[in-house]
């Protein structure tokens, strides 16, 4: 990840095309979403083999939504996601599930992160 990028609450910063991005699902984006392709949970549970997995084509606006909830206009957006070839689909694949994991769990980065030093603390003081 740069060294400057860091994801508000329920995103991700993630690279795509070698370049780090801030990807986000606000209630607008899923929206947009469902009201193109399908329900947001009927996706989810496509992610983890509970139901119909994700078309290449809902994974790319998925992706795009991400990035104008991060911060990007459409046209920044679609100009992002047409640059991508099939080599760089699994990877949208990662960053959706991601996003949308996050968008509906924004506390687990924290719970992380949190959990994470209060080990490196207790490595600390057990070395001392």
């Amino acid at each position: 990840m740069s060294i400057t990028a860091e994801a508000p609450r329920g995103g991700v910063v993630e690279y795509l095309g070698g370049v780090s991005y801030v990807f986000l699902l606000r209630n607008r984006e899923i929206e947009r979403f469902e009201d193109k392709h399908r329900g947001i949970f009927e996706l989810w549970e496509g992610f983890f083999e509970r139901g119909k997995k994700p078309t290449s084509t809902e994974i790319r606006d998925l992706i795009a939504l991400a990035l104008v909830g991060g911060g990007k206009t459409d046209a920044q957006a679609d100009k992002i996601i047409s640059s991508c070839g099939p080599e760089d689909l699994m990877r949208m694949y990662q960053i959706g599930q991601a996003a949308v994991g996050i968008a509906f769990m924004p506390d687990v980065a924290d719970e992380v992160k949190k959990k994470t030093d209060d080990q490196s603390r207790e490595g600390l003081m057990s070395v001392a």
